[in-house]
């Protein structure tokens, strides 16, 4: 009896958090009508640009994208993987804990 109220207050705190960050989501859209959302390297470049106009750069980049869709997908899946590797990290933890305590 008291492994199912635990499994529905974890169902019910579970469903409150996915509100919660759709409600971010939609909010986060909402404050920003214009959709255009700009990076920091692009806001960095122009302000020193506007300082210093004779600036030039210590390097190039080694590997420039096609696009910005592949620009994004790389940015996207370097965020998936540093995910994937502290998800896994703390599982693993987790897991080690709940077996030492059996």
């Amino acid at each position: 009896m008291k492994a199912e109220s635990k499994t529905q207050s974890k169902t019910g705190l579970n469903i409150i958090l996915l509100l919660a960050v759709v409600l971010l989501m939609v909010g986060a859209l909402l404050i920003n009508q214009n959709g255009e959302y700009g990076g920091s390297d692009g806001q960095a470049e122009e302000m020193i640009t506007e300082l210093n106009p004779d600036y030039t750069p210590w390097f190039e980049s080694l590997l420039e994208p096609k696009s910005g869709e592949i620009e994004s997908l790389l940015f996207t899946l370097q965020g998936s993987l540093g995910v994937g590797i502290i998800t896994y990290i703390l599982g693993y933890y987790k897991g080690k804990k709940k077996h030492a305590a059996d």
